[in-house]
């Protein structure tokens, strides 16, 4: 028996490790991924399809009402799914409505402050010294302002609009982004293939768009669903504030301030755009992490 046993673990050790002419195969690692992540992104598709079809879905405008007031979701007519606001209108397609506004507010604020830090980071951490100093300068006067006081002061100079949250929102992460692409720019500037373009000539653009940047954007763009995760909180923040998305355009966070002062009776007004706003930011937060161990080359180099 002792023979038998000896001979079956080697043979199945010899499955599972087959020798090669370099040596004993070592079995790969299986890399485990959260169930989450598969999940966050059919979320976020969900939410994207229902935002762009809007228009053409079997739901009532969301500013005429369907029914009496603060009902409870209910089975039957779609725009009854999720209840009816204080005045009748259906939550549902206010919810649907109100995607559009965080959606773009927190792709084109996310895509611009990307592109304006990202730009002035790579200066910085290619050219040092006093563009550096310049960059870094800027980037901490920025930062010295706290994030909510400065939309706040935006909103109140200028009329609440979408430009104005756009304008806010993007002042408000490209330090951010300065400061990654800063110091990835750094790590890669001192990479042997860099100096190498530069020895054999390469001018200062060649060598910041072919060489620099194209090892710089996967980080950055992991990071980006994350930066428009924390945008839609922010916005939701402004427009529960009263400064966001002037009525009767429905926004997330408008819907909360709405529902805000029934939530004894009605907790529902507040508790469905919670849980979407909630949602939506977790499925950013598991996308972008998602995102960076998968691209982000600094994790394995």
């Amino acid at each position: 028996m002792t023979d038998i046993d000896g001979a079956v673990d080697r043979g199945t050790a010899s499955r599972a490790a087959p020798a090669t002419a370099d040596g004993p195969a070592v079995a790969r690692p299986r890399s485990s991924r959260s169930v989450l992540v598969p999940l966050s992104y059919a979320w976020l598709i969900t939410v994207i399809v229902l935002a762009l079809s809007a228009g053409l879905l079997p739901l009532t405008s969301y500013a005429i009402p369907v029914g009496p007031p603060r009902q409870p979701p209910q089975w039957g007519s779609p725009d009854l799914l999720l209840g009816t606001d204080n005045l009748g209108r259906s939550i549902l397609s206010r919810c649907v409505h109100g995607a559009r506004i965080s959606l773009v507010v927190g792709t084109v604020a996310g895509l611009l402050g990307a592109v304006v830090g990202t730009a002035l980071g790579l200066l910085a951490g290619y050219f040092g010294k006093r563009t550096d100093s310049a960059v870094r300068l800027v980037a901490d006067t920025m930062l010295a302002f706290p994030p909510l006081i400065l939309l706040l002061a935006l909103s109140a100079v200028l009329v609440p609009s979408a430009r104005t949250l756009l304008v806010g929102l993007t002042l408000l992460i490209v330090p951010s982004f300065v400061r990654l692409a800063r110091a990835n720019t750094l790590v890669w500037s001192a990479r042997e293939f860099v100096l190498a373009a530069r020895n054999m000539g390469a001018g200062h653009r060649r060598i910041l768009l072919r060489e620099i940047l194209p090892n710089v954007l996967p980080p950055l763009a992991a990071y980006l669903p994350i930066v428009m995760a924390a945008l839609i909180v922010a916005e939701g923040s402004l427009s529960f504030l009263g400064m966001g998305i002037p009525p009767p355009r429905p926004s997330w966070g408008g819907l909360i301030a709405d529902g805000k002062d029934t939530i004894t009776e009605t907790p529902h007004l507040v508790f469905v755009p919670s849980v979407i706003i909630f949602l939506t930011v977790f499925a950013l937060n598991q996308a972008g992490d998602h995102l960076r161990h998968r691209f982000d080359r600094t994790l394995t180099d």
